[in-house]
């Protein structure tokens, strides 16, 4: 497990938006949303619920954070 992915999770979770924290990592907010999906795929489980307009945690999300 990659500690940049587990370091960007948080800073999404925290921020509560792809845009903020990708603003506050200096990334760019497609790179974050690239990362938070593979580490997805690693766990083999989603941890955010995504929609154009919010973003929530999952139950598996909430107990990984």
């Amino acid at each position: 497990m990659d500690l940049t992915a587990l370091r960007a999770f948080v800073k999404v979770v925290q921020t509560g938006s792809f845009t903020r924290a990708a603003e506050s990592l200096s990334t760019q907010k497609a790179h974050l949303s690239r990362v938070v999906s593979q580490l997805e795929q690693q766990l083999g489980a989603r941890l955010l619920e995504r929609t154009t307009r919010s973003l929530s945690l999952t139950e598996i999300g909430r107990e990984f954070f």
